[in-house]
């Protein structure tokens, strides 16, 4: 499929007056049927993204909100398939697993999930924020709703998010015995099973759990070991319980836990070997990787696994509807093994053991006040968190022996915030908030790399590994700190139609690169600088025609300083004319622009059948970026951002057989998305569209729902990630087989979904 013509921000915004017609349409919002004579309405949905209950429709920022219902109707699997329908949203796993995340919004994310990386996009599990990527792409089970806020979010939340938000909200626990079992089948072997309980001990005590398998064999096949591509074997469970001991405090505790033990994945090669000529697969989800069975992966015993965990204890107290106190309390960890096989083959040109270990707390108090005309949320915020990754780069082939590059690299985080966002209404149509945010942020970082002749290196079990050169050994330490502000003004004209306007900042740290080589470079010790986005936005939100129609529309100009964008490049230490090692290179890039254009709607066209639309038309640009003194920003682009976004979706209910039966089917679109800062044609995205298709049926006490379901029903192959180490087309080479590799998203899948509650 090929892209749509460029679209400019300017020449859309001239076209929008003539299209507000048709931009009635939006993905989480239901028709409801009214009784006799008050016709059709749009189900009201209530979010908490300022921190407390409002209507979508008036909240004054770009958010959207997603029920758990919606998404099971659709039979969404993981949060990832969230970005299908939200504008200006990218999420994919990242590489070699399925648990990892990679988020961006409004051109702003991280792609790399080593120590030190702080993600740019802030992912939330029931308001406590998740600081590493590892174990957070969650699949969808035990869900209330799923709140995507776009743009900075710092003066309401704990921790100060640059591009956006995205908000897990669990389910509340019933006030009666519920029984919840929810199991799929369907092709490639899908086996899914979700079991949830909530049990009233008493009027005022309630305990509940939920166990969630997720089973799949592989899109593909590994065809040196026989193993398999793309499979999953993830097994999760929550427990939680809730006390009100009297009406205005509630107690809160949870706990859950994911261990995925699916294979490793490896990319496509789009190339035969350098040296093997071993051929590419015919199949783009095949592979001839053998890292995990060759003696460069041996210290991880060639395992691929993520292991997540966390707990946390809230406790809420107010006043009546004037003060509410909020105490919010969290420890998680995850622990990672992964084999990353560059260069997907039986040869070990180019493998990796890694191993990811993450620790964080954190404690937010937070304090709301709320009058008639005016409210208050201050909040105190801090966060106490180690990241590490150790990691082997095996050069295998490339002397005899082979050669390895270890790095070891802990950064440790301790941050604290204190914000505060005010809410005046100055008349009954028009209200103003001003909000901001203080921050310390302190990293330390200790640092080593060196390299052995030999296959492995000590750390990960190579006795006889000799050293032959450390290239980075420091300890260092940076505070950083920063005022970050926010304004916001919005007018009511009627009970349907709201304007706002708003200033924002976002701010994120600097750090220390892991893989930065201090004996090389120097200036690695003193680390990169923090970063900085003023964004400007302006919506409307609408609803017209009887309240059978919405219509939200944002427009955004976002101005982005001191990017952080990190990368790793071969080098050739020795001056041979062959790169027989890496160097971590961390950016600040010195400005980059951002604007754009996103709408969402939903139309109500008959009791029975209702459309949906969202659209975001992005101009993403890099205006400066100093190599040298030299300015390479007309050979970089923005990562993982397309220029134009489209989703559209058509539901008909219908009585039958004592229920309803809901046909669903929808389509979204993607423009060409390059992977990285430099263009690489063999693993950057053209324009792709997806097309999904439900039908489901719910009885009409709901305790039967049945669903069929169907994912990418053409077929489409699309590329999500990539390694580009090759000798073509690449900005630097390691390994000798010509090391390019491709990461593709599932293929046509289709599964049926039995629920029954009781």
């Amino acid at each position: 499929m090929q892209p749509f013509p460029p679209v400019s921000v300017i020449g859309f915004l001239k076209a929008t007056s003539r299209l507000l017609p048709l931009m009635a349409l939006l993905s989480p919002l239901q028709v409801v049927a009214q009784p006799a004579g008050s016709g059709l309405v749009i189900e009201e949905i209530t979010v908490t993204a300022r921190r407390r209950a409002e209507n979508l429709q008036e909240v004054p920022i770009a958010v959207t909100a997603l029920s758990g219902d919606e998404l099971r109707l659709r039979g969404a699997v993981d949060i990832t398939e969230v970005a299908q329908s939200v504008p200006s949203v990218t999420l994919e796993p990242t590489r070699a697993t399925n648990t990892t995340l990679t988020a961006f919004i409004r051109g702003v994310g991280q792609q790399d999930p080593l120590a030190g990386f702080e993600q740019g996009v802030a992912l939330y599990l029931d308001d406590v924020y998740l600081a590493r990527p590892q174990g957070v792409l969650l699949d969808l089970y035990d869900v209330e709703r799923v709140e995507v806020l776009r743009g900075p979010q710092g003066t309401l939340y704990g921790r100060n998010a640059v591009g956006g938000a995205i908000k897990y909200v669990t389910r509340r626990l019933s006030d009666e015995f519920e029984v919840r079992l929810r199991g799929s089948y369907g092709l490639w072997n899908q086996s899914d099973l979700v079991g949830t309980v909530s049990v009233p001990v008493t009027d005022r005590f309630r305990l509940g759990a939920t166990v969630a398998s997720f089973n799949r064999d592989g899109f593909g096949d590994n065809l040196f070991t026989g193993g398999e591509q793309y499979d999953k074997d993830i097994l999760g469970f929550r427990i939680s319980a809730e006390l009100e001991p009297v009406d205005n405090l509630l107690f809160r505790v949870a706990y859950d836990n994911t261990d995925d033990q699916s294979s490793a994945v490896a990319g496509w090669r789009p190339y035969p070997g350098g040296l093997t000529s071993i051929p590419s697969p015919q199949d783009v989800f095949d592979t001839n990787a053998a890292a995990s069975t060759l003696p460069s992966t041996a210290g991880v015993n060639g395992n691929n696994q993520v292991e997540s965990e966390g707990w946390m204890a809230s406790v809420e107290w107010s006043n009546g509807d004037f003060l509410t106190l909020r105490s919010i309390t969290s420890g998680r960890e995850d622990y990672t093994e992964s084999v990353i096989d560059f260069d997907s083959l039986p040869s070990n040109d180019f493998d990796a053991p890694v191993i990811y270990d993450n620790e964080q707390f954190s404690q937010e108090f937070q304090l709301l006040l709320d009058q008639d005309r005016w409210n208050l949320v201050l909040g105190l915020y801090y966060l106490d968190s180690e990241a590490s990754n150790d990691f082997d780069v095996v050069l295998g082939q490339l002397i005899a022996g082979g050669l390895t590059a270890y790095t070891g690299g802990l950064v440790e985080t301790s941050a604290l915030s204190l914000f505060a966002d005010f809410t005046y209404d100055l008349s009954e149509s028009l209200s103003l908030s001003v909000g901001g945010r203080y921050t310390e942020d302190q990293r330390k970082a200790d640092i080593f790399r060196a390299n052995y002749l030999g296959v492995a290196s000590p750390f990960f079990g190579n006795s006889s590994a000799t050293r032959l050169a450390v290239n980075s050994d420091f300890e260092a330490e940076r505070t950083f700190y920063d005022f970050s502000p926010r304004v916001n003004l919005s007018y009511a004209f009627s009970d349907d139609i709201q304007l706002y306007g708003s200033y924002s900042q976002g701010w994120k740290a600097g750090s220390f690169d892991p893989r930065g080589a201090n004996f090389l470079t120097p200036a690695v010790e003193q680390g990169y600088d923090a970063e900085e986005l003023d964004s400007w936005e302006f919506g409307v939100k609408s609803s017209w025609w009887d309240d059978r129609a919405i219509t939200n529309v944002a427009l955004f100009y976002s101005d982005y300083q001191d990017m952080q964008i990190p990368g790793s490049v071969g080098i050739d230490s020795d001056g041979d004319g062959v790169n027989d090692s890496f160097v971590g290179t961390v950016t600040n890039a010195a400005q980059a622009r951002i604007s754009g254009i996103e709408i969402e709607g939903n139309l109500l066209l008959s009791e029975n059948l209702s459309a949906r639309f969202t659209a975001s038309f992005l101009d993403p640009s890099i205006e400066e970026w100093l190599v040298g003194g030299i300015d390479v920003s007309a050979q970089r682009a923005i990562q993982n951002t397309p220029e134009q976004m489209l989703f559209g979706g058509l539901s008909w209910n219908q009585p039958l057989a004592g229920g309803d039966l809901l046909l669903n089917a929808n389509f979204s679109y993607k423009s060409e998305i390059q992977q990285f800062e430099i263009a690489a044609p063999d693993i950057d995205q053209d324009g792709y569209g997806l097309l999904n298709a439900s039908i489901v049926w719910t009885s009409g006490d709901e305790q039967w729902r049945l669903g069929l379901h169907g994912k990418n029903l053409t077929d489409e192959e699309y590329r999500t990630a990539g390694y580009c180490f090759g000798a073509i087309g690449c900005p630097s080479s390691l390994g000798l087989e010509n090391n390019t590799t491709v990461f593709y998203g599932p293929p046509l899948t289709a599964f049926g979904t039995v629920e029954y509650n009781f």
